[in-house]
């Protein structure tokens, strides 16, 4: 089964420098970057990881 999520990533220019990049609708995925660019870059990876580890323990679950 495949599913489609749209997600929102959410940048934030920080007062000391850099940005801090965030997915609301993924709890506790956040990163950050000293450019923009870099930011984005952090938070598709940081996603990636997100749900990879998502995936995996889903795997588990219904193999219990």
């Amino acid at each position: 089964m495949v599913v489609f999520v749209k997600l929102h990533i959410v940048l934030e220019k920080q007062e000391e420098g850099g940005f801090l990049a965030y997915i609301p609708e993924l709890p506790g995925c956040h990163t950050q970057g000293e450019t923009r660019d870099e930011a984005i870059e952090n938070i598709i990876e940081a996603k990636n990881l997100y749900l990879e580890v998502a995936r995996e323990k889903h795997s588990k679950a219904t193999l219990n």
